[in-house]
């Protein structure tokens, strides 16, 4: 299979970059001739350097059936490499015995990745974290670590934990096995461990591990947070950063704590106190010193596309936040922006226990996350529905990453501020804060642009070009003006083609309005429009698809029967890390409680239901099984028909009281702080549908 999309994103000519040190991983080249490199810069695939877009999916946390819509939807957003947890606990519950059936069919996922020349990274663990339980480890393994420290201490090199690890990663070979980057697959990076401090004889000894076994890729990463115990070698992992515009993990109940303003400014270094990243010294920043970590190209893997509700802190995201994150980083010299997440998910079924994080247990405790639902406010959310904001703006980024990344890849941060930086021809700018300043602005516009040998300045962000056009989009006040050679042209039209009637004969600019930018996707080249702002048009093989979202109907009160009242709201407790602990199973026997016919309603995989509600948690329970938990932060619960279908449906909802101990945003306080009583309201329940129609 041809990796096609990488040529077509990257056109300019390669700018030899000097490499003070070579980096030392594996087979480069695929059987097509296609060599997959590392640089001081960043990426160089088939000899061009490349800015690609990197976001993150469960395959596990995503029903089978839907991860080839899903991937093609990934990709009209603008993603260029997707990222995935390999979580432990998923395929091995039960000591020696691996599940790599259904969603959790890694092979699969990775063989349509390949038929949708999709590149993976493979993030193998042993630890991933995820807000997954006991971090991803099974139980097995942590009542081993307890009962033995010494043979299975968690996250060493004792030699119980070690050769659990070691049947890890080969058991994610197995799954891998023929589709690594030199096989002509997909698989073009791994992640060694996640959020580890060391030792650095710990990272060697499981990179060694994994690839006596056979992960033999282009490129090897680790997170560069926290900051690491101890000196790495260069060149064996790559460090790969990120930045959060605000974290469920806070320990406070303040609107953005600490040093969450700073995810929204350009800086020179690449350092985060949100989530602990490495700090370096002077010296090791120097160009030219030996030990420098500017040596490794600045990428990030976890940038902010949303943000998970905890029970103690219930952030509720705009969708505002993902784009000025992304132009801060771009602006401040990075090669990759990597979201996480990019598409949110849903947690397997266990019987036995809550597969998500949570303070009950005896390791990674540190906060209480819901029992099913991980839609992280994502660009594109738990069932795969678009966040309008944060998708869409993310998208027009991208696209411009696109068709100039090549060309930003090798251009340096010439001057930066705080909310300015300037790269080679491109300038970028923020003044956007979460909370604090949203009516802030996030942009990039080109000064003294080449382009068909002329030089282009505008007061408009660029988005795409098609053959001698030029399309741009408006920022946001800002008078549309463009300059050609130097020379003030004239005030952009909306949507209007203006040539250059002799002047430049091998130029056209256009400026869409805000309207047809959000609805205009580029494909093969060519633009199509989307009827409706907020659709999503994606490629299918040959066939152009376009998704829209839709509320079929309201669900009448004779299909919702309230049939118990709540009881007086708990006494909510703190839990193992001193933050309030969420409902036990035994609690919402005092839920309010509905029964919800869906006799007569369509239940295929695309209808959903959306409930509106406010109150404590909500969860909404299936022939007596839990198929999906909220914990309300004004927004709506999503859930799949086709888990409901011909099963008796029951939803449940806690009261919430004035003096719950847990963060709400200030829209929702004045919803809880305004209830007459114990807050507790079913606001509507509609039916949503999914409707695709080819072009």
């Amino acid at each position: 299979m041809k990796y096609k999309f990488l040529f077509l994103l990257f056109l300019l000519p390669l700018c030899a970059v000097a490499q003070e040190r070579s980096f030392q991983f594996g087979t480069k080249t695929n059987p097509q001739g296609v060599t997959f490199e590392v640089d001081s810069r960043g990426f160089i695939v088939g000899g061009k350097h490349v800015l690609p877009v990197m976001g993150e999916i469960h395959y596990a946390r995503v029903p089978a059936t839907e991860w080839k819509r899903e991937i093609q939807k990934m990709r009209a957003g603008g993603i260029t490499i997707i990222a995935t947890y390999c979580f432990w606990i998923h395929h091995e519950q039960t000591e020696g015995q691996w599940d790599w059936s259904g969603n959790k069919n890694l092979r699969q996922f990775l063989q349509i990745c390949k038929e949708e020349n999709m590149p993976v990274v493979l993030r193998i663990g042993p630890f991933c974290h995820g807000e997954v339980y006991q971090g991803g480890f099974p139980v097995w393994i942590v009542e081993e670590a307890l009962s033995d420290p010494k043979n299975f201490k968690l996250r060493s090199t004792a030699p119980g934990f070690l050769a659990a690890t070691k049947s890890l990663y080969e058991n994610i070979f197995a799954q891998a096995r023929g589709l690594l980057w030199k096989d002509g697959g997909p698989v073009v990076g791994v992640q060694i461990e996640n959020e580890c401090r060391g030792p650095w004889s710990y990272f060697m000894e499981l990179r060694k591990m994994a690839v006596s076994i056979g992960f033999d890729v282009p490129f090897m990463t680790r997170t560069g947070w926290p900051k690491l115990n101890g000196t790495e070698e260069f060149g064996k992992l790559l460090p790969l950063y990120g930045d959060y515009a605000d974290g469920f993990w806070d320990r406070t109940l303040d609107d953005m704590p600490g040093d969450y303003p700073k995810a929204f400014i350009m800086k020179e270094q690449r350092i985060n106190a949100n989530i602990a990243t490495e700090t370096f010294s002077k010296k090791e920043l120097t160009e030219g010193n030996e030990n420098s970590s500017l040596s490794y190209p600045y990428l990030t893997c976890e940038l902010g596309g949303g943000m998970m509700p905890a029970y103690h802190r219930r952030i509720n995201m705009s969708g505002n936040e993902a784009m000025p994150l992304a132009i801060c980083k771009l602006g401040s010299g990075s090669n990759l922006p990597g979201y996480y997440m990019y598409h949110g998910g849903t947690n397997p079924y266990c019987a036995e226990h809550t597969m998500a994080e949570t303070q009950a247990t005896k390791v990674t405790n540190y906060n209480d996350m819901p029992y099913m639902t991980y839609d992280f406010q994502a660009p594109l959310g738990e069932m795969g529905q678009p966040n309008l904001n944060a998708f869409h703006q993310t998208r027009l980024l991208h696209q411009f990453l696109a068709d100039w990344g090549d060309m930003l890849s090798q251009m340096d941060v010439d001057s930066i501020s705080e909310h300015y930086a300037r790269r080679g021809c491109f300038e970028f700018y923020n003044d956007y804060v979460r909370i604090k300043n949203e009516g802030g602005r996030a942009f990039v516009r080109p000064v003294d642009m080449p382009f068909n040998g002329h030089s282009i300045t505008a007061n408009a962000q660029p988005f795409c070009k098609i053959g001698n056009t030029l399309y741009f989009i408006p920022i946001k006040g800002m008078k549309p003006e463009i300059w050609i050679d130097g020379s003030l042209k004239q005030e952009l039209k909306i949507g209007v083609k203006k040539e250059g009637k002799g002047e430049v004969k091998d130029l056209e600019i256009v400026l869409l309005s805000e309207d047809e930018a959000i609805r205009s996707f580029k494909i093969d080249d060519r633009l199509y429009f989307a009827k409706k702002a907020g659709n999503i048009i994606y490629k299918d093989g040959d066939r152009i698809v376009e998704e829209e979202w839709k509320t079929l109907k309201k669900l009448s009160n004779s299909k919702i029967k309230k049939v118990k009242d709540a009881g007086a709201p708990r006494t909510i407790p703190m839990g193992a890390q001193k933050v309030a602990a969420m409902p036990t199973n035994e609690d919402f026997e005092g839920a309010a409680v509905w029964n919800i016919d869906i006799k007569g309603l369509p239940t295929g995989a695309d209808s959903f239901l959306k409930i509106d509600y406010a109150g404590d948690c909500a969860r909404i329970y299936a022939d007596g099984k839990l198929v999906m938990d909220n914990f309300w932060n004004g927004k709506p619960m999503l859930v799949r028909m086709a888990d409901l279908a011909n099963k008796k449906v029951e939803l449940r909802i806690l009261p919430l009281s004035k003096d719950a101990p847990i963060y709400l945003q200030k829209e929702q306080k004045a919803i809880l702080d305004n209830s007459p009583t114990p807050l507790l309201q079913l606001n509507s329940i509609n039916l949503l549908t999914v409707i695709s129609t080819t072009r």
